[in-house]
Order: structure tokens, then C-alpha cells, then sequence
């Protein structure tokens, strides 16, 4: 039981769409994650995902709207909904998965999937 701060954690890495575990709990993650650009559209046929942005403002689209967020928005994508996020600027999330939950889901790309997720 140690407490852990998230800017301290988010200054530990510079890399876009790879995300990082600060903690797990009851078979859920709490992955760190740096967005800029565009991400492929994917979707997750077993888990839901819950993204807060902490930092700066994303955008998560789907096939018939797009949602836009800023800090302290919130948003929960249901298991099996088509997706992509982007940002125009760097932005900070919080992503909340099931331990295990690939970052692409049922897309494997070389540039985007993230084979592992280490813990910062």
C-alpha cells in the first residue's frame, strides 16, 4: 500500500499509445497513457474500457458520433462498439481495463499494439 502521485507518473514516460499500469485492483487496471495523433479503429469484444483525460483534450469517435473530452471528462466504451481516440495535442488519460485488455483489442498493429504493459 504506497501511494503513487500521476504527474510524477506521467513524467515518466514521453511515448504516445503505449499504455502503463500504476495499479491493479480486483482484476482492473489502471493504465497511464500519452495520446497524440490518431489511433486505428479497433473495439474490445469482452471489456468495456472507462478513459479520463488529466490532461489536455482527446476525442473518442465512433462509426455514428464523436464525443470530445477535457480534463476531468470521462467516458465509459462499452465492450464490442467500434472505436478510435485522437488528439490534435498531446493529452494525458487515465484508462480503466480489465487486467490483460490488449490497447488495439481485435486489431493487431505494428505501429500501435502494445505487447506488453510494463508498471511504472
Amino acid at each position: 500500500m504506497e501511494k503513487f502521485n500521476l504527474q510524477d507518473k506521467f513524467a515518466l514516460f514521453t511515448d504516445h499509445w503505449k499504455p502503463k499500469v500504476v495499479a491493479s485492483l480486483n482484476e482492473q487496471e489502471l493504465k497511464l497513457v500519452k495520446l497524440q495523433g490518431e489511433f486505428p479503429w479497433h473495439l474490445h469484444e469482452r471489456e468495456d474500457e472507462l478513459f479520463l483525460v488529466w490532461r489536455g483534450k482527446m476525442r473518442i469517435e465512433f462509426r455514428d458520433k464523436v464525443v470530445h473530452l477535457e480534463p476531468g471528462d470521462g467516458l465509459v466504451v462499452p465492450q464490442g462498439i467500434e472505436h478510435r481516440s485522437a488528439a490534435e495535442e498531446e493529452c494525458e488519460v487515465l484508462v480503466f481495463e480489465p487486467r490483460g485488455t490488449r490497447n488495439t483489442g481485435n486489431l493487431e498493429d505494428e505501429k500501435f499494439t502494445a505487447h506488453s504493459n510494463p508498471t511504472i
